[in-house]
């Protein structure tokens, strides 16, 4: 991975871990008071529902029960006979319509063929047959009644509250028909929002209310709470609670056990919406309000928006925030990376002088022998000179050999000095394609003076015709100089030999440098590439040169690893890739 390409996934994997570290309470903590705070606000909305639903069922039993006890007092009050003259009718008639707002429209009597005998009121229904009517047969056979909303003879929508009197074994019906607007009022007045709205079923599904907007559900669907409940007259005293049509889930709120709550699907505008259900008339009558979901939770909807917007711009100014940090601090790492590799090339030419300065004496001993030659070739020279003037052949030939002598000794101080200052010279970190053999052979001429002192003998074992390695050539001749400098240091007291081997392995050209020396204890092979580590006195080594060695190995894409027994020697394996060849398959991070 280029450098360019590691730094940019450093700050991508900073930005995604400041966002996900950031954002991830944010969101818990959004996510269950969210959650905590809808299921509250639902219930608190349901709850206010339903007690609205209830106190309109109260109010509109109330009224069916109050009309129907006013009629069951005029029943028992006036006798048949009484009740039989219509002027007795009109006049109590208009005594309902003063107290009640005219919310009586009119009063009959009926006798048990069902035949109306006297009518007080502003149609003209005496004499009017009802022995076919629902109502009639119904109120035939129970003390009182209250119709459903039909629209009769007349033909306008309305209901009738109608007793029982009896009188010499014979069955009469008071009956009056109540205002169906007055009582649609009552039902109209339950609006809540902009969809919230009511009406009354009975057991046919025929709704009984009239609403300035059309029914969205279908009524068909709530005869179903009717199965189960055996046709019931009205009693002074509430109905019974409901359960939910079959199919669909429902919820009771304690406070409100007499209010079904569930949902449904609105056939005209396909969005969710509540209904509310409970039954009137002792379970004649049912009281349904609905309202689209939208509508009812208007505000938590809106909280909702507000809230998933500010998590969105607070997530987004994370986001900035962590871009902004995330590069500031990979910025700071690619600074101290650039000074880590001045310091480290710093390390490296403080690592090449201190090899630079082992090399001193016998560098200095080899140059001083051929200096020495020359100097006296040129004091051969000065004095055959001197005999010139007799032109004498051997003098001729005498001058021509020492300057030749003069000429190859000097060749031969510039190679030493060419390959030490080439050496010394500043690390050129450039790679390049060059020959193996050729590097260890140049350094193996650096080293050898030292090593005949030392009386150690330098062999080279080099497999001709190797594929050529891209590589630094300063930076390789360094890490070979330093193996066979310390494998120098190791035999330095009792001699020995060192053994340089070059060859091909598993595609990556190996060299093997072994000495004989004594070897490396085992607690220490796992730390000798640590920087500072070393087993040299003190005032002899600095610890660096493996280190130096290992990272320069390392950035090449190659390994270097070492096998040593006390007392027998030790071998270190340099792995390099050969030129436009692959990498190890595993490489160890720098150390």
């Amino acid at each position: 991975m280029s450098e360019d390409k590691y730094y940019r996934s450093l700050t991508r994997s900073i930005v995604l871990i400041i966002i996900v570290v950031s954002c991830t309470p944010l969101l818990l903590i959004a996510a269950i008071a969210g959650y905590q705070f809808q299921t509250a606000y639902k219930h608190k909305v349901m709850d206010h529902l339903a007690a609205l639903v209830e106190r309109h069922r109260e109010n509109i039993d109330s009224f069916l029960r109050e009309k129907l006890a006013d009629i069951r007092v005029i029943g028992s009050i006036y006798s048949p006979e009484q009740l039989s003259d219509e002027r007795v009718l009109e006049n109590l008639l208009q005594s309902l319509q003063e107290h009640h707002g005219g919310t009586f429209v009119d009063l009959g009597f009926v006798n048990e063929e069902g035949v109306q005998v006297a009518y007080a009121g502003p149609f003209k229904l005496r004499r009017v047959n009802y022995a076919d009517a629902q109502w009639f047969l119904r109120a035939m056979s129970n003390p009182y009644t209250i119709s459903d909303v039909f629209l009769g003879v007349r033909g306008l929508p309305h209901f009738i509250v109608a007793i029982r009197v009896g009188g010499d074994g014979a069955s009469w019906i008071l009956r009056s028909t109540i205002d169906f607007v007055h009582f649609n009022r009552l039902v109209e007045n339950l609006r809540v929002g902009k969809t919230g709205h009511a009406v009354i079923i009975n057991r046919d599904g025929e709704l009984q209310t009239q609403s300035v907007d059309k029914p969205a559900l279908l009524p068909e669907k709530f005869v179903e709470l009717f199965e189960g409940r055996p046709e019931q007259t009205i009693s002074l005293m509430p109905g019974e609670g409901l359960s939910a049509p079959p199919g669909y889930e429902s919820f009771r709120l304690e406070r409100h056990p007499d209010v079904k709550i569930f949902e449904d699907r609105n056939p005209t505008t396909h969005s969710e919406t509540i209904y509310l259900a409970t039954v009137l008339k002792n379970g004649d009558w049912i009281l349904v309000f609905q309202q689209s979901v939208h509508d009812a939770f208007r505000d938590l909807y809106e909280a909702r928006s507000i809230t998933v917007g500010l998590i969105i711009l607070s997530a987004c100014m994370i986001g900035g925030m962590a871009v902004y940090l995330a590069r500031r601090t990979v910025k700071r790492i690619v600074q101290a990376d650039r000074e880590k590799e001045m310091m480290n090339e710093q390390i490296i030419e403080a690592g090449k002088l201190a090899s630079v300065g082992e090399l001193a004496a016998g560098i200095a001993h080899e140059i001083n022998n051929p200096v020495a030659i020359m100097v006296e070739e040129a004091g051969w020279v000065e004095d055959l000179l001197e005999e010139l003037r007799a032109e004498s052949t051997e003098t001729l030939e005498e001058v021509r050999r020492a300057l030749t002598q003069i000429k190859t000794q000097g060749a031969r101080c510039k190679e030493i000095t060419h390959k030490l200052l080439s050496f010394a010279r500043r690390t050129d970190p450039k790679v390049q394609v060059v020959s193996i053999n050729e590097l260890v052979q140049e350094v193996v001429g650096l080293s050898e003076q030292r090593a005949r002192f030392a009386n150690i003998r330098i062999r080279t074992h080099l497999t001709p015709e190797l594929p050529p390695i891209a590589v630094s050539p300063s930076e390789m001749q360094q890490v070979l100089l330093n193996l066979i400098n310390n494998a120098i240091d190791a035999m330095e007291r009792k001699g020995g030999a060192i053994d340089i081997t070059t060859r091909l392995e598993d595609g990556f050209l190996v060299v093997d440098v072994a000495d004989t020396g004594e070897g490396i204890p085992k607690a220490n092979l796992q730390r000798i590439f640590d920087p500072f580590f070393t087993t040299k006195p003190v005032g002899k080594g600095t610890g660096l040169g493996l280190s130096i060695c290992y990272g320069i190995v390392k950035k090449m894409g190659g390994d270097i690893t070492v096998n040593s027994a006390v007392g027998l020697g030790t071998t270190f394996h340099i792995h390099l890739p050969v030129a436009g060849g692959g990498s190890l398959a595993a490489s160890e991070p720098d150390r």
